[in-house]
């Protein structure tokens, strides 16, 4: 008996989480690292930026996701993901904050892109401080990961099992990731229009 695509992107358990948490990151670390060259040269670069901030909403919104999904089966006392265990304590600490900077690195974000140039000096000073905040917060988490992320990438082994056509349910995360990938570059497109408010501010100022 066939089960539903979101039944197969659970059947790996603790470990196929664990998988899709690590490929993701993969993604956001090379999205981020794009994202960090148009920052150098943003004069230059604004437009890049813009697109590359909006397109990763899809990764970012994933991510949490699947930590989220993680942190309520394990307080839930989920037996699989009490097996796992928790992440280090320092992780857990720091988690807190990079959840709270990401919402708020975006959410200005996304504001100023429709709030324009000309009535949004606040906005610009959140979200510019929110930034620096956060790259370090992520910085040391992506850190604390590193070494473990190509073991978690390798979590889950393949099982056969007649309901599920991915066996450990790999395919259908790898389709979610696309999926995300995707709906990030659509509202990335979606979105277009709006950026050349401020590339002709930028170039006026």
């Amino acid at each position: 008996m066939r089960r539903s695509p979101l039944r197969r992107l659970f059947a790996g358990g603790a470990e196929g989480n664990e998988q899709l948490t690590a490929a993701t990151g993969v993604v956001l670390i090379l999205m981020l690292a794009a994202l960090g060259v148009t920052i150098l040269r943003i004069g230059q670069l604004l437009n890049p930026h813009m697109f590359l901030g909006m397109a990763l909403l899809g990764p970012v919104g994933l991510k949490m996701a699947s930590t989220g999904y993680r942190f309520v089966r394990y307080y839930t006392a989920d037996p699989a993901y009490r097996r796992k265990g928790p992440p280090r304590l320092e992780m857990r600490l720091l988690a807190p904050a990079v959840v709270g900077l990401t919402v708020v690195v975006f959410a200005t974000g996304v504001a100023l892109l429709y709030v324009g140039p000309h009535s949004s000096n606040l906005l610009i000073t959140l979200h510019k401080a929110s930034f620096i905040l956060w790259l370090g917060a992520t910085a040391f988490h992506v850190l604390g990961h590193l070494v473990e992320m190509p073991t978690a990438l390798l979590a889950t082994r393949q099982s056969p099992r007649p309901w599920d056509d991915h066996g450990s349910g790999r395919g259908a995360r790898a389709l979610t990731l696309a999926a995300a990938i995707a709906a990030g570059l659509v509202v990335a497109l979606l979105v277009e229009s709006q950026f050349s408010v401020w590339a002709h501010f930028h170039k006026g100022g």
